[in-house]
């Protein structure tokens, strides 16, 4: 899909006839989503700027990631896809002096709600320096309130746990379900914290090479709103290193407690076992069928064998609760 705004008195306005080349040349965004081959030649053909590829802006190193060719800058970036899952996609960015273009291959909603409330903006937009820079302030403020649910998540998630191991009332039944449930919405957690440090990574080394590439043509506004963005990125990263110590936290509580649970289970089964084995014992011995067994000639050996099996039950039970061991 082809989106492509132009300016008029310092603000973005959408063109609607985006198929014809003119039109195109007097845009100063062109938003590219999982271009045909079509619309990226229309695009290279009006702006004269390399398109660049699902490969191109998924490649990892720095080197491929940012670069410089006839005075345009050519950048990508790590971003976060939460259709079916969080999952890592790229965009790329192609910044030049006097135009913005963006391709992207997945959906995202930082830029349709971007490129929605962009033309009603109070901030000036009048340059692709101004769009590129108000997209990634709008980027890191999409993830800063991410990390701010996650927080939310997360701190659910610690009351659920420790509530339930100060509940002994709750059956075992219960715990497992809910301890089972913990632990599938902490590796989604995880797993979505792992795609926005990414992004801040990819974020972090992006702005400043914008900084030192483009600053013949940033105006002074825009300067300042990029120390601005880095040091909002900076701090975002050390709340997403909080978060991922809390995260490693409540995951090794809950799999304390599931380890807890299995050895409750270990504890009963070991008891059973070893206050079932006096009474077989006792049991074993008077059912051999030996003639000269002086024990079949009482009148009480019936009654008396009873006793013997259940008093070698007891005086285990005994012991293991005089040592505290149940």
């Amino acid at each position: 899909m082809l989106t492509a705004f132009g300016c008029e008195a310092g603000r973005p306005v959408r063109l609607e006839n985006v198929t014809d080349v003119e039109m195109l040349r007097q845009a100063v965004w062109i938003d590219l989503h999982e271009p045909t081959p079509e619309e990226a030649s229309l695009v290279a053909e009006a702006t004269g700027l390399d398109v660049p590829t699902l490969a191109e802006v998924s490649e990892i190193e720095t080197s491929s990631r940012l670069g410089v060719r006839d005075g345009v800058l050519y950048l990508s970036m790590p971003m976060v896809s939460m259709i079916d899952g969080p999952r890592g996609v790229s965009a790329g960015f192609v910044l030049a002096p006097d135009r913005l273009l963006t391709v992207r291959f997945a959906v995202s909603n930082v830029f349709d709600t971007f490129v929605t409330h962009m033309p009603r903006g109070e901030a000036r937009s009048d340059s692709a320096a101004h769009i590129l820079i108000g997209l990634l302030e709008a980027i890191v403020d999409r993830q800063a309130d991410v990390l701010e649910r996650i927080q939310t998540d997360l701190d659910n998630i610690s009351h659920r746990v420790f509530a339930l191991g100060a509940d002994r009332g709750s059956g075992r039944k219960m715990e497992d379900r809910i301890l089972r449930e913990t632990l599938v919405q902490l590796g989604r957690i995880g797993d979505l914290i792992s795609h926005i440090r990414e992004s801040q990574l990819g974020a972090t080394r992006l702005v400043p090479f914008i900084e030192a590439n483009a600053a013949d043509w940033l105006a002074d506004g825009l300067k300042s709103r990029l120390r601005t963005l880095r040091r909002d990125i900076g701090s975002i990263s050390d709340f997403d290193n909080h978060l991922s110590d809390k995260l490693q936290f409540l995951l090794d509580a809950t799999l304390g407690f599931i380890n807890i649970a299995q050895n409750d289970v270990m504890k009963v089964m070991t008891i059973t076992s070893v206050v079932g084995i006096p009474p077989v014992l006792v049991a074993g011995i008077y059912g051999m069928n030996f003639k000269a067994m002086p024990e079949l000639e009482w009148a009480w050996g019936y009654p008396s064998a009873w006793f013997l099996i259940i008093l070698t039950s007891l005086i285990p039970l005994a012991i293991f609760r005089w040592r505290k061991w149940m």
